[in-house]
């Protein structure tokens, strides 16, 4: 889209990033399903190669099917660019290859997905980074945890599995007092619900497997550069302010100013990790796109619809739906998320472990899977699956404690949903 007028999110969905396709005319961006370009010459191969030219060399760096949907959620999130990858997983590695280093560490959420916290707590441990984790409803402690060897903060916006939301006001106003970058994760929310660089956010990424594909077909992940944040500052990161020896010492920051984090994530994240977007997946999470806003309005309404009757069931002890008045974070929706609390949350059933269990097994129209986001109404117990791993003090920090179950809230009818429920709940507590 050309610059101009200030297009509505609905538009921006559909036609951000994507041009009829110049060759044939083809309105749907087409799947470049090809490992490499041919050069003009050999001035045009080596201009690209020195990072002097923009275009395309080979697909673990760019692809022009990834190039349409990496513009696209870049305009979604209001940053100003972005780089896909091949999973929300490797989204993170990325965010923090080019800030981290041996003996470096980063301070984030006790509130975040599973896996994140496994990823977090032993394997970056490998790359000799570190990680410290903390209540993000506690300032302070926040705070305490940054020091000197502190490289970046990271929170997620609507967090996995509890759907608490963060603060992330409070959070960036320390991040930016101690000249650290804040990165969140925004899967569960997706730029409909939350813009968390409008909240100070320096990166955002994302598992696009979720909601932003929303038929769970592919895998994938994004980091979105909010291009705000001054990386030449100090000497914290000298990948982005120092001059690089694999390119004859350009210096990223001075080179490509705001966009330095982005081309940073290809020329060197992509080349080096290897971590790519294939264009099929690429082209399932454009088309997913699309209907973004539509998805998310039903997946609001059917989740306040469903926590509202699980809040107001006896066989269950609570729900952790931020959408609902009796919910600690329910003032934070209008701020953060004034569109809705989202579609995931969990809630615990009277009985525990076993009465979880027996819960799963009895659905019928939830699928039981390790995943969320999807247009079906999911369901996970993440004690023994996703939190398996962690310890029982972890699992009860992250809200996923053994008689808790998760659920991502589809868009089917609100009706069927709660019957259900009901019936499940039912056997499981009988």
């Amino acid at each position: 889209m050309t610059d101009g007028p200030s297009y509505g999110f609905d538009t921006l969905q559909i036609h951000a990033g994507a041009r009829p396709d110049p060759a044939t005319g083809a309105r749907q961006t087409p799947i470049y399903q090809t490992t490499a370009y041919v050069f003009r010459d050999a001035d045009h191969a080596a201009a690209l190669f020195n990072l002097q030219e923009v275009g395309f060399i080979y697909s673990r760096l760019t692809n022009p099917t990834v190039a349409v949907l990496q513009e696209r959620i870049a305009t979604l999130e209001g940053g100003v660019g972005a780089a896909c990858c091949s999973s929300g997983h490797a989204a993170q590695i990325m965010a923090l290859f080019p800030l981290m280093g041996p003996g470096k560490n980063i301070v984030v959420s006790t509130r975040l997905y599973g896996g994140t916290v496994t990823q977090f707590s032993h394997t970056i441990n490998r790359f000799g980074w570190e990680a410290t984790f903390v209540d993000f409803d506690d300032l302070d402690a926040v705070k305490a945890a940054i020091n000197d060897d502190t490289r970046a903060v990271f929170c997620e916006s609507i967090a996995n599995p509890g759907g608490y939301i963060t603060d992330l006001d409070a959070i960036s106003k320390i991040s930016d007092a101690a000249g650290l970058p804040l990165i969140v994760d925004n899967t569960s929310a997706t730029p409909f619900l939350c813009r968390p660089i409008e909240h100070g956010a320096t990166l955002v990424v994302h598992s696009t497997t979720k909601y932003l594909t929303g038929n769970g077909t592919v895998t994938g992940g994004c980091i979105v550069d909010s291009g705000k944040f001054d990386w030449s500052a100090n000497d914290k990161f000298p990948s982005l302010s120092q001059p690089e020896p694999a390119y004859h010492g350009l210096k990223f920051h001075e080179t490509f100013g705001p966009l330095a984090f982005t081309f940073h994530s290809i020329a060197i994240g992509l080349r080096d990790l290897g971590m790519t977007m294939n264009p099929q997946a690429a082209h399932y999470t454009l088309m997913g796109t699309e209907t973004l806003s539509l998805r998310m309005e039903r997946h609001v309404e059917n989740a306040e619809k469903l926590a509202t009757w699980l809040e107001n069931d006896p066989r269950v002890d609570y729900v952790t739906y931020a959408g609902l008045k009796s919910s600690p974070y329910n003032d934070r929706v209008k701020k953060i998320c004034p569109k809705g609390a989202g579609g995931l949350f969990t809630f615990a059933i009277k009985g525990g472990y076993d009465s979880c269990v027996k819960f799963v097994n009895a659905l019928e129209i939830f699928s039981h899977v390790a995943n969320l986001g999807d247009t079906r109404s999911l369901v996970i117990h993440s004690a023994s699956t996703t939190h398996r791993q962690l310890t029982a003090e972890q699992q009860e920090a992250a809200g996923a404690g053994p008689g808790v179950v998760r659920v991502s809230i589809g868009i089917e009818s609100a009706d069927d949903l709660i019957a259900d429920l009901d019936q499940a709940l039912a056997k499981a507590t009988s």
